[in-house]
């Protein structure tokens, strides 16, 4: 699972893990809680261009549950809208296209994916 690769050491609540994609773009993934099967994650994206930071107009965001037995993840809320259904009929009252919980599957996979190919992480100083 490509979150699990990102994630590498860490899975206690509270820890983070920023990657920096460009000079103007990251991620970061935090881990917001862990039981027994399940663990909450939230991952975040940041742009910073020409000195302007770009976060507090647009900040996109995906809370994600992942589900250590089954070694599945699940997008819980994205953009904070909660339980988004698996089918939606069109057109409907917020607009969501009939297939929403796919693209934003997709979407996160987009995410990982870059993330893993071209993202950098910074490592602890060893003093």
């Amino acid at each position: 699972m490509m979150l699990l690769r990102l994630l590498a050491d860490k899975e206690l609540a509270g820890e983070k893990r920023c990657f920096f994609i460009s000079d103007f773009l990251s991620y970061t993934i935090l881990v917001t809680e862990v039981t027994r099967y399940t663990s909450l994650i939230t991952m975040t994206q940041d742009a910073h261009i020409d000195g302007y930071n770009s976060t507090n107009l647009f900040r996109p965001k995906m809370v994600i549950r992942l589900y250590h037995d089954a070694r599945l993840a699940e997008v819980i809320s994205n953009q904070d809208i909660r339980q988004v259904k698996p089918r939606y009929d069109y057109p409907n009252n917020k607009m969501h296209m009939p297939d929403e919980k796919q693209q934003i599957n997709i979407f996160l996979k987009e995410w990982l994916q870059l993330s893993l190919q071209l993202g950098q992480t910074k490592l602890p100083s060893i003093v």
